[in-house]
């Protein structure tokens, strides 16, 4: 990595993070199930389940930002293209915000993308979740980082475009600890949450934010690039 790439890795943790915690609200739809589930026990029995599962999460995040950015290092013919990923993560996070705000849709048609991976995922997914011990609770979150996503998606092609497999797995972990809050609220308070992230206003202020976050990306990147000589310059 060179000097831009390292000085930029605080902004891109915190961007990575921040469309965790701001975008939640968009794993609640598929999400939220798992965590509710994992609460319909007991409440003070939720906690340790929730700790298991999300951990995993997590984990088969931080795994599959190694292999993107390791990828994207290993071949140097796809280097120049680290700036477009960051790019492109930002305007993928603006149609999440722009759901929020308005309903929009095009984020539904890449996930789509993934849809048929998870088809072939589902059946494991689903023996794992039906063992309700503690096997069955981590490989059903490590399955879980493979749900076809467009914010996970999103915050990968940022964690590819670091070129390195520690600063990938430290993007997909920031990310992940981002939405960790709401989860784990789903596991212990679900109706209370699920309330209010489908409150109206709610979500034009989560959609407001993420669009905030997705402008404010685009300009710091615009602003790199513009002093490392513009679009064409690469990483070494």
């Amino acid at each position: 990595m060179n000097p831009e790439t390292l000085m930029m890795e605080p902004a891109v943790l915190t961007t990575a993070f921040l469309a965790g915690l701001l975008g939640s609200g968009h794993c609640f739809g598929m999400c939220g199930g798992i965590a509710a589930g994992l609460g319909a026990m007991s409440k003070g029995r939720a906690v340790v389940p929730a700790l298991q599962f999300n951990l995993a999460r997590l984990a088969s995040y931080a795994v599959l930002g190694v292999v993107a950015a390791a990828v994207l290092g290993g071949v140097s013919g796809l280097m120049p293209i680290a700036r477009w990923l960051r790019l492109l993560t930002a305007f993928m996070i603006m149609m999440i915000g722009l759901k929020f705000l308005f309903n929009f849709r095009g984020v539904e048609f890449i996930e789509r993308g993934g849809a048929g991976l998870w088809k072939k995922i589902m059946p494991l997914a689903l023996k794992a979740g039906n063992r309700q011990d503690t096997l069955g609770r981590i490989s059903l979150g490590a399955l879980w980082g493979l749900i076809p996503c467009g914010l996970v998606y999103s915050v990968l092609m940022t964690a590819a475009s670091t070129a390195n497999p520690a600063t990938g797995a430290l993007t997909m972990l920031a990310f992940g600890a981002g939405t960790l809050p709401a989860m784990l609220g789903l596991t212990v308070a679900a109706p209370a949450l699920a309330s209010f992230l489908e409150d109206l206003m709610v979500r034009r202020l989560i959609g407001f934010a993420l669009v905030v976050l997705a402008i404010w990306t685009i300009l710091m990147m615009w602003g790199a690039m513009s002093q490392g000589g513009g679009m064409n310059h690469a990483h070494h």
